[in-house]
Order: C-alpha cells, then sequence, then structure tokens
C-alpha cells in the first residue's frame, strides 16, 4: 500500500489534501494491522488523518514534544483537556486571566461535578496557598489574555507537584518562537492554532502538544467526541507554518516599536507589555522567554470607552478585529468583544476596564504602524 503522502514515489514540496472520510482495505489482514496498531494506517476522518497527522509532527517540533494532537478550535483543545483528565469531585484552578470562553466551559464543568477555582494572575506567586489535596489540573496563559500578565511556570510547577495536578499552559500569546512551556514544566501546551500557528484570518483549529501517552489519551477523546480537524484546515496551517518563525519575529519588533512609542503618550493611562522594564513581569518574561517578547499588548486609551472607541474608528491601518497573530495587525476592546462570555461585573474584576484595547501586531513596516496610531490619538 502506496503511502499517501507519497504517492508517486517521491516527496511533493505540499503535504497532499487527503479528503477522504473513509479508506478501502485491501484484505481483512491489513484491516486488523491496522487497527491492531502494528502498521501506520487510515480507517475513518474522525480518527486520523494524514493531512493532519503531519501537521501535528511539524507544531510537535516547534513545541519540542514528543507528539502533538490538533482539533477544531482553540476552545475545542482546551475543553479536550479538561474532558480527558477532570472527573467529578476534581479541583480545577483557572487564571481569570485566560480567554473569556473558559468561562462558559466551567460552567459546564461545575454541572459535571468539577470544582472550578478562579484566582488572578496577580496572585500567581502564591498559587501553592490555593492548591488543594483534590487539585487535579491548574490552566494558565502567559502572557495573559488580555493584559500581558506574566506567571512564573516552573513556580506554577511546583505548586501543581503539591497535589500531584497537572500544569497546562496555553501557549497562544508567546508562541513557541518565544517560549516553549514543556521545557519550563508544564505537562501540556495548548494553542488556539487559529492565531500565530496559522496566522492569515482563515483556518480555525487547536493544538495541544505533550508526551506520546497524553496523545493517546487525548486521541481516544478526540476520535470520541468527533473534533478531527479537516483535512484542508490541516493544509492551510501546515502553509502557514512556513512562515511562522518569520513573521513571529517581525510581530515582536513591532511590538517592542509600538510599546516603547505608546509609553510616551499622555492619552495612554497604562501601558501593558511584558518587553517594557517597567512591567511588572519583566524579569521573569526575559527569564522564559526569547527572541522578544511577543506581538500583543494591551493599553487603556483615554477615560472612557467612548474614548477608545473613537481611538479606533480614527485608524486606518490597524484593523477593527477580533482574534490574533494575523499578518495585519488587528484591535479591539476586550470588554465588548473577548470578554463578552463574562458577567459584565466579572469584566472589570481583574484589570480590564471598559477602555482597555488590545493591540495584535501583524507584520506591516512599524513606521506605517506608530503614524497610524499617532494620528488616531490626535482625535482624543
Amino acid at each position: 500500500m502506496s503511502d499517501p503522502l507519497t504517492p508517486y514515489g517521491n516527496k511533493p514540496m505540499v503535504t497532499p489534501i487527503v479528503n477522504a472520510v473513509n479508506y478501502e482495505y485491501r484484505d481483512f489482514e491489513v484491516l486488523r494491522r491496522i487497527t491492531d496498531g502494528e502498521i501506520d494506517g487510515y480507517t475513518y476522518h474522525r480518527d486520523d488523518n494524514p493531512t493532519v497527522r503531519a501537521v501535528e509532527d511539524k507544531i510537535a517540533e516547534l513545541e519540542r514534544s514528543e507528539d502533538c494532537i490538533v482539533c477544531t478550535s482553540g476552545m475545542a483543545a482546551c475543553t479536550l483537556v479538561y474532558l480527558s483528565y477532570l472527573k467529578a469531585g476534581d479541583n480545577l484552578i483557572l487564571f481569570h486571566d485566560i480567554y473569556g470562553a473558559h468561562y462558559k466551559v466551567s460552567l459546564i464543568l461545575e454541572r459535571l461535578g468539577v470544582e472550578v477555582t478562579w484566582l488572578n494572575a496577580d496572585e500567581s506567586a502564591e498559587l501553592e496557598r490555593y492548591v488543594k489535596p483534590n487539585t487535579a489540573m491548574i490552566f494558565l496563559e502567559s502572557p495573559s489574555n488580555p493584559l500581558c500578565k506574566v506567571i512564573d511556570i516552573p513556580e506554577a510547577r511546583r505548586a501543581a507537584d503539591k497535589s500531584g495536578a497537572r500544569l497546562i499552559v496555553d501557549n497562544t500569546f508567546a508562541t513557541p518562537y518565544h517560549q516553549n512551556p514543556l521545557e519550563l514544566g508544564a505537562h501540556l501546551v495548548v494553542h488556539s492554532a487559529t492565531k500565530a500557528l496559522g496566522g492569515h484570518n482563515d483556518l480555525m483549529a487547536g493544538a495541544i502538544a505533550g508526551s506520546k501517552e497524553d496523545y493517546n489519551t487525548l486521541w481516544f477523546t478526540r476520535q470520541a467526541v468527533g473534533c478531527t480537524l479537516d483535512a484542508y484546515s490541516a493544509s492551510l496551517l501546515e502553509r502557514g507554518l512556513k512562515t511562522f518563525e518569520l513573521r513571529a519575529e517581525r510581530m515582536a519588533s513591532n511590538g517592542m516599536a509600538v510599546a516603547e512609542f505608546l509609553k510616551t503618550k499622555s492619552s495612554i493611562s497604562e501601558l501593558f507589555y511584558p518587553g517594557l522594564s517597567d512591567h511588572p513581569g519583566h524579569a521573569v518574561a526575559k527569564r522564559q522567554m526569547r527572541g522578544g517578547f511577543g506581538g500583543m499588548l494591551s493599553f487603556n486609551v483615554g477615560q472612557t470607552q467612548e474614548d477608545a472607541k473613537k481611538f479606533i474608528s480614527s485608524l486606518k491601518v490597524i484593523k477593527h478585529a477580533v482574534s490574533l497573530g494575523a499578518t495585519e495587525s488587528l484591535i479591539c476592546i476586550p470588554y465588548l468583544t473577548t470578554m463578552l462570555y463574562l458577567p459584565p461585573e466579572r469584566r472589570l474584576s481583574f484589570g480590564v476596564c471598559d477602555n482597555t484595547v488590545r493591540l495584535s501586531m501583524g507584520v506591516e513596516k512599524p513606521e506605517a504602524l506608530i503614524g497610524d496610531l499617532e494620528q488616531a490619538l490626535k482625535f482624543l
């Protein structure tokens, strides 16, 4: 049986898109050997797909992990982790400073008997205090969404070890270009591959990197619930990865240039970027990250939400849109977008204001971005 990724006896420069839902078996012995795991092979798309498997190998290499599993979205990846490793009676520690959709998933987990503890990332230095005998998982982002707070990952692992909990790190903001959480003590790394890994606003995917044993556990859950990524999206994701390092480098340099510019502006009351020396988490970020500090920053502009809206509406180069990590620079007001999943009172409980804006740097020339920001600030 020929390898579907090398159909002509040599290797194509682009991984073939295998759209097949099912596969014909040459004979029953081949079926047995595939289902028993003796040979590599495919039976049904919900189980696996060669195009998907190819991109999993590439993300595993970026995250320096034994293996990786991809699925239909970043939140699907997070939910696979929760469903694979949590049970009724377990305690899950989450930080307010993570993507807002986790709040909705936490409500589902609570209905299933999981106890959820919410902390502010500012409390991470005392994380061990909150670990209980039944704490089974700690889930964090560093830098966090949207305020770019930095959590010491090795310290979080020490806290997790107190109860034998799994430490899960969302690396979407940092990306594997700047940070490899597995080398810092995380058990698993998750990504919204929709963002910087894909990078072009044209696909939705999630990824989880970890050990081969974790791959097998997560594969079981993915196969059971049916959230395997489609082959076309996997191909787009693989294409995005070909320019990932170039894009990540440019986004980080743009991030630093823009942060240095914004810190001189009186209409910016607070600025959150871990690359700045006065950022509270700068020292930890400098220790954990490499090659820069990423392309994400947030800041409070003007005095009111109307000021923030006026500022965003005046931008010409930077696009008003949700998501992040794209070739285009994107800006939004988290209170009105990414945090809509949270009750209004919770959106403001950990440092986000209704005039906080989140800026995701693209790959434009820095002078174009700075010029756009400067002209928009004049309207305040």
